[in-house]
């Protein structure tokens, strides 16, 4: 029988009218300037780790569209042509990620700050959350990825060989064979299992300098080329916030994209051709800034203490098929 009742009622609704009502409310008093970028795009990322929803239209049908995972690519083209501080709240599609704690369709806030560096977008990444959140004490935990993995595995990040970063998560024989030699992977899932589950659970968490290997969109970190000037934003294990001080070099980011390319390619992945407007526009010159990307709904899970994605939605992917 269809359920064609919503997952969650409107007390909820409230709380998140209200919770998105505070995030602009934020950046109206900080001047930031809110826009709306395409969701429809005639190309995909190149990030591994993420699948494009395909489209077809008759008004292309010799090709594949695409509804777009962020509008980070969008954006940065704004900036590039003269835009001051911007967000966007808008709807993103990944495809393949459904559960308790994913979505195929979320809503996504994410902004950009001229001039920021890595100290200056973390602390205005921790006043939205706290300010979003309404926390009473918003005080905040810093370390890290090293100093995080060092605490808790006892292993370097940096160093660990792939062997040592499988026995940290106990990894029997058919994940050792499924992860093989993809040390981000194996990276990833330590943090998952075994580092983020003990950040403290009633404050905020920020992690900073993940490995260089993790780092497509991010600048190198001027002091040590092993790490970017990336972080996270915790709150207890839930990952609310990714940012980093942009990489605005063109050919550097074009010969990202290619590697990122090559290991689609290897893995069987679709391989998209490089977003040529974004190359163009970053070759122009965009300026020197910091961004950061937050799931609205992982915000509300926090602010109404479930663990359950549907308990924030009206409708879930795939509940007329229960």
């Amino acid at each position: 029988m269809t359920d064609w009742r919503p997952t969650s009622g409107v007390d909820a609704a409230k709380r998140r009218a209200r919770m998105i009502g505070r995030i602009r409310d934020y950046f109206e008093a900080e001047n930031v300037l809110a826009v709306e970028t395409p969701a429809l795009s005639p190309t995909a990322g190149s990030d591994p780790n993420i699948e494009s929803l395909v489209v077809r239209s008759g008004l292309a049908p010799d090709r594949d569209l695409f509804l777009h995972t962020s509008p980070e690519f969008y954006m940065k083209r704004l900036l590039a042509a003269g835009y001051p501080d911007i967000y966007s709240i808008c709807r993103v599609f990944r495809d393949g990620e459904a559960g308790r704690r994913h979505q195929p369709e979320f809503t996504m806030l994410e902004w950009y700050r001229i001039g920021f560096g890595l100290t200056d977008i973390i602390e205005d990444t921790c006043s939205l959350i706290a300010n979003a959140l309404q926390l009473a004490d918003p005080a905040v935990d810093r370390l890290n990825y090293e100093e995080a993995f060092l605490r808790y595995t006892g292993l370097n990040p940096l160093s660990a060989s792939i062997d040592e970063l499988a026995d940290s998560v106990h990894a029997g024989r058919d994940l050792r064979a499924s992860l093989g030699e993809d040390r981000d992977a194996w990276l990833d899932l330590a943090l998952s299992l075994e580092v983020a589950p003990r950040f403290a659970t009633n404050r905020l968490t920020v992690m900073t300098h993940y490995p260089a290997s993790q780092a497509a969109l991010a600048r190198i970190c001027p002091l040590n080329s092993e790490v970017a000037d990336r972080f996270e934003v915790f709150f207890g294990a839930t990952e609310l916030a990714n940012g980093y001080v942009e990489l605005t070099d063109a050919d550097e980011q074009a010969q990202r994209i290619d590697r990122e390319l090559a290991s689609r390619a290897t893995a069987g992945q679709p391989a998209n051709p490089p977003d040529a407007a974004l190359l163009a526009a970053m070759q122009s010159g965009m300026p020197r800034c910091s961004g950061v990307a937050v799931g609205v709904e992982r915000l509300q899970m926090v602010l109404d203490g479930t663990d359950d994605i549907a308990d924030v939605l009206t409708f879930r992917f795939g509940q007329e098929d229960d």
